[in-house]
């Protein structure tokens, strides 16, 4: 009996040191996770930064660029049209990027500071109504009343762009959100009227409950 319960001692503690190991082992696992997780927090960090850093940069650059005169050209009383030639369309497309880059990373405050300089400064640029649809889509998920608003002014704005049928798409949906169905149908029969042949078009067709009309 006496050698029955010191083999089983034995055997437990065979268990107990097994299962040490193990923990040691899992331990070290964790540890290399975190350190991995870490290590690309810390390098978001910096990519972010990087990328505020450039912008508040090109933010620079365009201010000291539109206080620079254009040769040969007089400006008349609220004219942008030299100012905007005089930075040209390079560092246009530059701060457009920038900015939504920060978009789709997640930093929606840098992005919208980046598309409102852009809109400021090339109100007539191509990428205009882009810009102005991607900053009402910054305030998509925190403030749908000024995401409606952005969206109301692409479509006023710019209502032969690509980016009106999604606007008032956009604007239907968020009349959803609100409860506010009557409203939302109004938006989509407006993409349906306005762009019939537009993907917008068929999802609206589809929230109206007639996708083959």
């Amino acid at each position: 009996m006496l050698d029955r319960v010191i083999g089983m001692q034995q055997q437990s503690l065979d268990s107990i040191a097994v299962l040490r190991r193990g923990l040691v082992t899992f331990e070290a696992y964790v540890r290399t996770d975190m350190t991995d997780v870490q290590r690309q927090l810390v390098q978001i960090q910096e990519l972010t930064g990087q990328s505020q850093q450039r912008l508040t940069e090109l933010r620079g650059q365009l201010d000291a660029r539109l206080r620079q005169p254009m040769p040969g050209y007089v400006a008349g009383p609220g004219d942008t049209t030299g100012a905007a030639a005089v930075v040209g369309d390079i560092d246009a497309q530059q701060l457009y990027d920038l900015s939504l880059q920060q978009l789709r990373r997640g930093s929606p405050v840098t992005a919208r500071t980046g598309f409102q300089q852009f809109l400021t400064t090339f109100p007539r640029h191509p990428l205009a109504p882009d810009a102005r649809f991607f900053l009402g889509e910054s305030w998509d998920e925190s403030e749908p009343d000024s995401a409606a608003a952005e969206y109301e002014l692409v479509a006023r704005d710019f209502p032969d762009s690509r980016r009106a049928p999604t606007a008032i798409y956009r604007l239907g949906l968020i009349a959803e959100r609100r409860g506010d169905r009557r409203a939302a149908e109004v938006y989509y029969t407006r993409v349906i009227a306005g762009w019939p042949r537009s993907e917008e078009a068929q999802l609206a067709r589809s929230k109206l409950g007639n996708p083959d009309s």
